[in-house]
């Protein structure tokens, strides 16, 4: 893999030149979590191309219906638009620009967000959505699903581990379809 195909973004691909890649990255939010299944999951995604960005879309498809803004049609409209935006980034036809313009809408989702849980759930998607843009955001996309994890079933590390489990099972089916190509 060249460093175009690891990242669109300069920064990103200046560190895989580099071989500045850091696994495992820093958090950036508190979570409760197990390190070595996070740990796990990085050294998954670090062999994807620019599919990072398939896999964090695919992972926050399931935080969608936790989001809860009260108001279905503006949750529905801005999901549908940046997942149009989204689209269009990963087959060229838009630019980082622009999808950095749907990533500050997307927010909204959050910032309106009627409880943490949902809260969490938008910055889940938004996260996802901004993988577009930079890869790094996959793992704190990642990270804020543990967090809504760690809300719904507090101090049960079960629930964290079936979490990271069906993450890595996600990131693996993309990985041997790369493979398969």
């Amino acid at each position: 893999m060249n460093s175009i195909e690891y990242s669109c973004n300069s920064f990103e691909q200046q560190k895989f030149i580099e071989g500045k890649s850091e696994i495992p990255s820093r958090y950036k939010i508190r979570i409760q979590d197990i390190k070595d299944k996070r740990k796990d999951l990085e050294i998954i995604l670090e062999k994807l191309p620019q599919y990072v960005a398939k896999w964090a879309f695919e992972n926050a498809r399931k935080y969608i219906p936790l989001i809860d803004i009260a108001d279905d049609k503006l949750k529905e409209g801005i999901i549908a638009e940046s997942s149009q935006v989204f689209q269009a980034r990963l087959d060229g036809n838009t630019s980082a620009y622009k999808l950095r313009q749907v990533v500050f809408k997307v927010n909204t989702l959050s910032q309106k967000s009627i409880n943490d849980i949902s809260r969490y759930a938008g910055r889940v998607f938004v996260q996802a959505i901004a993988t577009g843009h930079m890869r790094g955001h996959a793992v704190v996309s990642s990270d804020y699903a543990i967090k809504v994890m760690n809300l719904l079933f507090p101090d049960t590390m079960e629930k964290v581990e079936e979490e990271r489990n069906r993450q890595i099972a996600i990131a693996n089916q993309i990985l041997e379809k790369v493979i398969a190509q």
